[in-house]
């Protein structure tokens, strides 16, 4: 195995080491032996940011044909092994990566890298029209169930549509379209995994109760004889100007329970000191109950019934602060949104206070910590930083540049970015039922 192993900071015990097989497969291991449990991640650096026009969702399809059967595992063995072990497994897409990852008891790490290994190294040996149809379909459905027929359920595509211009790669969300689902071939996918599911392409993470040395040598022994794949393009440029210049707004009529506000802001790149400031800014201005836009719609005005700011970050495209208001019955969006306004131009001027930074310095630490303390979040964000910012060590020291940040970068961010100017604004109206109806009529 051609390896080198990083000598790790000092970050409160926890530790990681990097090495390298020869295919190209970036391997990244972390002892943890509070708990006899080992964790395996394993991040794709393919999501929808990926894909092309025309194709969009493979990547989310692909999240599920991965456990669909390989060569030498057929059907829902996957899952069947896993479970049958004691462990829990799942997979996730978005914009920036895929990843697919296993907990399991320590003396079963074998299996989980055996099972790993031999769906990217075979998969495309049991693909074949009946198993691509099977899980389109399954896709499909998820669609449904998760965007189309619950209530508020197409803002988040809507407003990514609207913050990113058409061309953009992050203007479609990784579900795809419908149509473009159908249109995809096997051949489409068949080239889709040979170009992405190269060990060349992925970071594999495995944290807790382990002996690196073995599990270097099992690592070496499933996944060092699949072969690289020097096809894959970079993707596109997802730069944007830090201001959008403009507002942008659309009013949406559906069965709703009740109005709601929501609106996204453009926000600088993830793995920045700006980004570390932002998400401050959101967390003292809109994270949890004793956020100052929690304080003033639910609590003060009663216009709201939930008020919340949070931060999706982005590395290949700027971050979001994303708004989400869900309005009092009888309350209008005016009258919320010059509320918002007003709190925020506050915001702009004064900044954080000193026991507001405190506690939202605190409540990111938490997050951040309680994150680190489980192997299987752990090994997520060792993968995350390797393959979005290229080195993983970049985990372990998160929570010291988060503490860093000042007051007065935290007031400079907020007025540069949370402006009128520099956001989409997506508006829910309830449809009239027939109660209200025969009442404005008068009947």
């Amino acid at each position: 195995m051609g390896h080198t192993a990083t000598p790790p900071p000092a970050t409160g015990g926890l530790t990681a080491t990097e090495h390298r097989l020869a295919n190209g497969l970036r391997v990244v291991l972390s002892e943890d032996h509070l708990t006899p449990v080992a964790a395996v991640c394993l991040w794709y650096d393919v999501g929808s940011r990926h894909e092309v026009k025309g194709r969009t969702g493979l990547a989310h399809l692909f999240e599920h044909l991965m456990f669909q059967g390989s060569a030498q595992v057929e059907g829902n063995g996957h899952f069947e092994l896993v479970q049958g072990a004691g462990g829990s497994l799942n997979g996730t897409t978005s914009f920036e990566r895929t990843n697919y990852f296993e907990t399991m008891p320590a003396h079963e790490l074998e299996l989980a890298l055996w099972l790993e290994a031999d769906r990217m190294g075979s998969l495309l040996a049991a693909l074949d029209e009946e198993s691509l149809e099977n899980q389109r379909d399954v896709v499909k459905n998820e669609r449904r169930q998760r965007y189309d027929n619950v209530p508020y359920g197409t803002a988040f595509e809507r407003m990514t549509a609207m913050v990113f211009p058409e061309d953009h790669p992050y203007h479609h969300t990784p579900i795809g379209s419908m149509a473009d689902l159908d249109a995809a071939s096997l051949q489409d996918a068949q080239e889709f995994f040979r170009t992405n599911y190269a060990p060349n392409n992925a970071v594999l993470a495995v944290v807790g109760d382990i002996d690196p040395e073995q599990t270097l040598a099992w690592i070496e022994k499933y996944f060092g004889s699949i072969p690289g794949h020097e096809g894959k393009q970079p993707p596109r440029d997802g730069s944007l100007p830090e201001v959008r210049g403009e507002e942008t707004r659309e009013v949406v009529e559906e069965e709703v329970p009740s109005r709601a506000l929501m609106a996204a802001y453009r926000l600088p790149h993830d793995g920045t000191r700006e980004a570390d400031a932002a998400d401050l800014a959101l967390t003292v201005l809109g994270g949890g109950e004793s956020s100052r836009l929690y304080a003033r719609l639910v609590r003060h005005d009663r216009s709201a019934v939930a008020a919340g700011f949070g931060m999706l970050r982005l590395a290949g495209a700027p971050s979001l602060g994303w708004l989400d208001v869900k309005a009092s019955s009888g309350a209008e969006v005016a009258d919320i949104e010059a509320a918002v306004d007003d709190e925020l131009r506050r915001f702009a001027q004064e900044g954080p206070s000193a026991e507001e930074m405190e506690r939202a310095q605190a409540q990111l630490e938490r997050e951040w910590l309680d994150r680190l303390a489980t192997v299987g979040d752990r090994a997520d964000e060792l993968c995350r930083y390797a393959v979005l910012f290229g080195d993983p060590q970049l985990a372990l020291t998160a929570v010291g540049r988060v503490l860093e940040v000042t007051r007065e970068e935290v007031r400079e961010i907020a007025a540069q970015r949370l402006r009128p100017d520099n956001r989409a604004v997506l508006v829910y109206e309830p449809l009239a039922n027939e109660a209200e109806e025969n009442e404005e009529s008068g009947q």
